[in-house]
C-alpha cells in the first residue's frame, strides 16, 4: 500500500511529540500536577519554614516587649506610691510638731476673752500679732494637706476621737461629741493626731 510522504510526516512528528510530552516532568507542567521534588520545591519548602521560624520569633519579641511594658509600668507605679508615702510622712511629722506651737498660740488667744477693757492698747495689738501668726501657721498646714478632724456634734469616731472625759445628758443624743479640747488633724487618710474630746452618755 502506498503512504503518502505529507501523511507520514505528520504521523512522525505526533510520535515525537509525544514523547516529548512524556519527557516533561510534572512540576513543570502548567496545570499544577503533583510535584515530585526539584530546586524550586526545595527552596519553597525552606522559605515557608523561615517564614515560620521568623513569625515564632516575632511572637516571642512582641510578648517580651509587652512584659517588659508592664514590669516597667509596674515600676513607675510602685516609684509613685513610694514617694508620696515619704512626702506624706514627712509632711505628717512636720506638721506632728507643728501643731503644739499652733495649740500654744490658741490658746494665747482664747485668753483675749478675758482682757479687761482697762488693759493697754500695746497689749491687744500683741494679741492680734499673735492671731495673724496663728493664722499664718494654720494656713501653711492646710496647704500641706493637714485638715482638721470634725468633731462637736459629730458620732463618736474611736479612729479619729479620743475620749478623755464623759457626761451624762440629754442636751445630746450618746456617743457624740459635746466639746473639743484639743483638735485633732489628718493628713489625707493618715491620722497625724486624734481629737481629744468630751463625749456625751445617757443620763
Amino acid at each position: 500500500m502506498d503512504v503518502d510522504p505529507d501523511t507520514e510526516n505528520e504521523t512522525l512528528l505526533s510520535d515525537e511529540e509525544d514523547a516529548s510530552l512524556d519527557a516533561v516532568s510534572p512540576a513543570d507542567q502548567p496545570d499544577g500536577g503533583e510535584t515530585t521534588g526539584g530546586p524550586d520545591t526545595a527552596e519553597l519548602i525552606a522559605t515557608r519554614s523561615e517564614l515560620k521560624r521568623v513569625a515564632a520569633e516575632n511572637a516571642e519579641l512582641k510578648d517580651r516587649l509587652a512584659r517588659r511594658q508592664a514590669d516597667f509600668e509596674n515600676y513607675r507605679k510602685r516609684v509613685e506610691r513610694e514617694r508620696s508615702e515619704t512626702y506624706n510622712r514627712v509632711v505628717a511629722d512636720v506638721a506632728a510638731k507643728l501643731l503644739p506651737v499652733s495649740d500654744n498660740l490658741k490658746r494665747a488667744l482664747d485668753a483675749e476673752s478675758f482682757v479687761e477693757a482697762a488693759e493697754s492698747d500695746e497689749f491687744r495689738h500683741f494679741l492680734s500679732g499673735v492671731d495673724l501668726i496663728w493664722k499664718q501657721l494654720n494656713g501653711v498646714l492646710e496647704a500641706l494637706g493637714v485638715k482638721p478632724i470634725p468633731a462637736v456634734g459629730e458620732h463618736f469616731d474611736p479612729h479619729v476621737h479620743e475620749a478623755v472625759v464623759t457626761e451624762a445628758t440629754d442636751e445630746y443624743e450618746p456617743d457624740t461629741v459635746m466639746q473639743e479640747i484639743v483638735a485633732g488633724y489628718r493628713l489625707g487618710d493618715k491620722l497625724i493626731r486624734p481629737a481629744l474630746v468630751k463625749v456625751a452618755t445617757r443620763k
